[in-house]
């Protein structure tokens, strides 16, 4: 079983839930697909034995084969293939944008001329451990580099389907978040009851019902704020899996790396209790 767990906003507990859930199953696989910012380490402390460079194809033109007849211009969807033709018996340029590169071959296919070919350009690392017997995969974007997709991908070609697999997803409802949760069997949504946390947890459903991805919330600092978010939930039939009340001891723990059911182990039984209820639920 895949399980996401993703948020419409930063901030709201995602990796917290994320990591407590992991330590309260067995056979769990944890991916942090936040490559951005990946914190997951912060409280699993997993010991770490391989990384792996991620890379992604970009295009590299033989101007002596290219005619410059825009072919790989046109083609590109992400304009990252500029083609200056020559005039004035002056020799033409391609333009290559690799920060704009998706990596998707078309141009190499298409070329007339076959002068493109597709080099590897570095964009991160993937980096292995293990942690109490969970697998601990998680990468990280170089500071510079502007796509984080193509290494999410690259982190969930590691998912093991033997394994219970709870993956970290990126916050907000872009690309990076849609890379991440496609595939899930279930997504869980962490969410605040304020006018933020609502609005943001609109936008996040409305992405999962676009993808047909089950879901469900969890609803964290659940007694401050208002009632809205609850309300929203009752209106839409969507389950709340759990709410976690705001609680200084909790807030102490997180700030000093400790994961929640470390200390306060009545949430590991919670945490359980919530994943068999989605487990039941996807089986019904």
């Amino acid at each position: 079983m895949i399980i996401s767990v993703a948020s419409g906003k930063g901030g709201t507990g995602k990796t917290t839930i994320a990591v407590n859930l992991a330590l309260s199953l067995t056979n769990v696989q944890f991916l942090d697909c936040d490559v951005e910012e990946p914190n997951a380490q912060i409280f699993l402390k997993a010991r770490m034995s391989g990384e792996k460079k991620a890379f992604i194809l970009v295009p590299k033109v033989d101007e002596t084969k290219c005619t410059y007849c825009g072919q790989c211009r046109e083609v590109c969807a992400y304009n990252a293939i500029a083609v200056l033709p020559g005039s004035g018996g002056a020799k033409g340029k391609v333009l290559i944008f690799p920060y704009l590169c998706h990596g998707c071959g078309a141009c190499s296919l298409l070329c007339p001329q076959g002068a493109i070919k597709e080099v590897h350009k570095e964009i991160g690392l993937i980096e292995i451990g293990e942690k109490q017997g969970i697998q601990f995969i998680h990468g990280r974007l170089d500071i510079g580099e502007t796509m984080s997709p193509p290494l999410i991908r690259q982190v969930k070609e590691y998912i093991d389907p033997s394994k219970v697999v709870i993956i970290d997803a990126p916050p907000g409802t872009s690309c990076p978040v849609i890379t991440t949760v496609k595939g899930s069997d279930f997504c869980i949504l962490v969410t605040e009851p304020t006018p933020f946390g609502l609005n943001d947890l609109i936008l996040a459903v409305e992405v999962l019902q676009k993808i047909q991805i089950p879901f469900g919330v969890i609803i964290n600092r659940a007694d401050i704020g208002d009632q809205k978010v609850e309300l929203y939930c009752k209106e839409n039939k969507i389950p709340i899996l759990m709410r976690i009340p705001f609680d200084r001891e909790i807030a102490q723990l997180y700030s000093n790396g400790i994961p929640l059911v470390a200390q306060k182990t009545e949430y590991i039984a919670q945490f359980r209790d919530m994943f068999n209820l989605i487990k039941k639920g996807l089986s019904a």
